[in-house]
């Protein structure tokens, strides 16, 4: 499975940005995972933002977002998005999209349990 994340730029306080995540892999592969974003602020540690299961559609995510941002999937496109909206400076960092090859079992926030990554998508949000 390979993913690439696009979408990010500069957009000012209280402003949207959609994110997307392209992925790679065989429908009967991907129904197994899921799909997670995660994101690195300037000199902070990479951390968890929201995580979908490619199958069904269950969702998980931080408190931090909860509210608003929305993750959601398009399985024809094998694409994730993330929504962003009533961004804040806090939410500056670049974004991640990463796979959990057993996110069919349960949906996880921690780090080491993605195996494959994309490369990130800078988000800028002035004040």
């Amino acid at each position: 499975v390979q993913l690439q994340a696009s979408g990010g730029g500069l957009v000012q306080a209280g402003g949207s940005l959609n994110l997307s995540c392209a992925v790679s892999g065989r429908t009967e592969t991907l129904n197994r995972y899921a799909i997670g974003w995660f994101r690195r602020p300037p000199e902070k540690e990479r951390e968890f933002v929201a995580a979908i299961r490619w199958s069904g559609g269950s969702t998980y995510y931080s408190d931090s977002v909860k509210g608003r941002f929305t993750i959601d999937r398009d399985n024809d496109k094998n694409m994730v998005y993330l929504q962003m909206n009533g961004l804040k400076p806090e939410d500056t960092a670049v974004y991640y999209c990463a796979a959990d090859r057993t996110g069919y079992y349960r949906l996880q926030r921690i780090r080491n349990g993605y195996e494959n990554w994309g490369k990130g998508t800078l988000v800028t949000v002035s004040s």
